[in-house]
């Protein structure tokens, strides 16, 4: 069943062909949108179920045996990903039938979203450097066109810091990558865990682990490496952001993942240093980014970053627990951003501003939206008991474990902070008056509006309440994820043990 890893990245890559083709006409468009994202959805529990039941799969492409064939793998991490980014994947699209207009449809919209999916999923399964620089390269084509689309000056202001950010990032990737081939001659992931242990030249090690951190740490925003993220996610359709905000910085911090602990798995040394100071300092910026700020949009892109750090946290620490915690913190996560902004969207869309002094009385219209934005925003924050208290507990006892105190009282802090944001939010949007002078009121949605914009909202948010009201089963998934992760023995048996004749 090992052919099921490459359905991933067909599917999207097929659907993106054929509402390109459909572009003019949009209904078409978006049933062959919405239907691919259900099929991705089907594929990605398979994978997960089968990666449960049989452990790693592994498929070698053409039939060439690794490392000199193109090799796809899942592990637990990878199934999860696929998973998570399936779920989202089908709700914004469904949110995208009420968000994007007939124009962006016409630019588009539909053969970019997928083609930005394909990337994401590709990214998640490849098992070689090489093909995962090309996936992440799709994602920036993709990603940088679903930013600019439409022309707006806005957007084309955000579209060059985020692509100039990136390009920066393809060259230190692709610089990385060409000094691993010549110290290693291989780029297979699993063949660079053997020959790395073989070398014997720690400076070189520091050097490329350094490089890797810098090109995938622009991808993740981490700190300093974060601003291109808040100065552009302001920018395009509330649909193109909430894709944005849950799938592309979880790439980066998944290809971190993947690198420091496959590639170069030492749990200390310079990178690791590296890892947990940039963790810590990205916490901390991007919280007090989003309190400074009166924007809807921007609040929640600034705790983007900072919550970016929190996933970070749990690489640098390096333990069982602290991996475990990133596995959950990054489930969590990608699930109550991606809600938070589509109901910004919604909210944006029912008060006619994302400025937070031009809007309210959005509970009295919509006191549905307020319960759903109350379950993801305190989850955001680490409120119990909802899915980002078990998550960020899972970080914080780790921190404990290894006696870093201080590390402890800076995710608590942080998550203070977050606490702060979400309830000047809940305040302005939610609570108070909707201002007189700011429109002549809140608008309302028709009833294929409302369903197209709750229904994604309403799903994203059960999750949130399940991984928080029953963590128990994923906490056991994320500590046998860690464990493999720590442990790749499996992951190198399914790679490289050549297929029964």
């Amino acid at each position: 069943m090992s052919w099921l890893l490459a359905f991933p990245f067909l599917l999207p890559t097929l659907a993106a062909l054929l509402t390109f083709l459909a572009r003019e006409r949009a209904r078409l468009a978006r049933v062959l949108s919405v239907g691919s994202c259900g099929l991705l959805l089907l594929v990605s529990l398979a994978i997960f179920a089968l990666v449960e039941s049989e452990g790693v799969l592994a498929a070698q492409m053409g039939g060439w045996p690794a490392p000199f064939g193109i090799t796809l793998v899942a592990d637990r991490l990878s199934a999860v990903m696929l998973l998570v980014a399936a779920v989202v994947g089908l709700t914004v699209a469904v949110f995208a039938l009420s968000d994007i207009d007939p124009l962006h449809e016409q630019l588009g919209f539909y053969s970019y979203f997928q083609l930005l999916l394909a990337g994401v999923c590709g990214s998640f399964v490849t098992g070689d450097l090489f093909n995962l620089y090309v996936w992440f390269e799709v994602m920036l084509i993709a990603s940088f066109a679903l930013l600019v689309l439409g022309g707006e000056r806005i957007q084309l202001d955000g579209g060059i810091k985020y692509v100039a950010m990136n390009l920066v990032s393809t060259l230190l990737m692709l610089t990385a990558i060409g000094l691993l081939y010549g110290l290693t001659g291989t780029l297979n992931m699993a063949q660079l865990h053997l020959a790395l242990s073989e070398v014997d030249n720690p400076l070189a090690l520091d050097l490329l682990a350094v490089l890797f951190i810098c090109a995938f740490g622009i991808k993740a925003a981490i700190f300093p490496l974060f601003f291109w993220l808040p100065a552009s996610y302001h920018a395009p359709p509330v649909a193109v952001t909430a894709v944005f905000a849950g799938l592309l910085t979880k790439v980066g911090v998944y290809a971190l993942i993947r690198t420091f602990t496959l590639i170069f798995p030492a749990g200390d040394g310079l990178a690791h240093d590296i890892l947990l100071g940039a963790a810590l300092l990205t916490m901390l910026t991007g919280v007090l980014g989003a309190a400074a700020h009166y924007e809807f949009r921007k609040i929640l892109a600034f705790h983007i970053v900072s919550q970016i750090g929190f996933l970070i946290l749990g690489l640098a620490l390096h333990s069982p627990l602290a991996l475990a915690g990133a596995v959950f913190y990054m489930v969590h996560n990608i699930v109550a951003k991606t809600n938070l902004f589509l109901i910004s969207g919604t909210a944006q869309r029912l008060t006619g501003s994302f400025e937070l002094a031009e809007i309210g009385g959005l509970y009295r219209a919509s006191p549905l939206l307020a319960a759903l934005f109350f379950i993801a925003a305190f989850s955001l924050a680490g409120f119990p008991p909802l899915s980002g208290f078990w998550a960020k507990f899972l970080l914080i006892k780790a921190s404990l474990d290894q006696a870093a105190y201080w590390v402890a009282g800076v995710a608590l802090i942080t998550g203070a902070l977050t606490l702060f944001s979400m309830s000047k939010i809940w305040a302005e949007a939610f609570w108070k008056d909707h201002p007189a002078n700011a429109c002549a009121g809140l608008a309302t949605l028709s009833g294929a509006d409302r369903l197209q914009r709750l229904l994604p909202v309403v799903l994203l948010a059960l999750i949130t309440v399940a991984l928080g009201f029953a963590p128990e089963p994923f906490i056991d998934f994320s500590l046998a994820a860690a464990a493999q992760l720590l442990d790749p023995g499996a992951y190198l048996a399914a790679v490289l043990t050549p297929p029964a004749d």
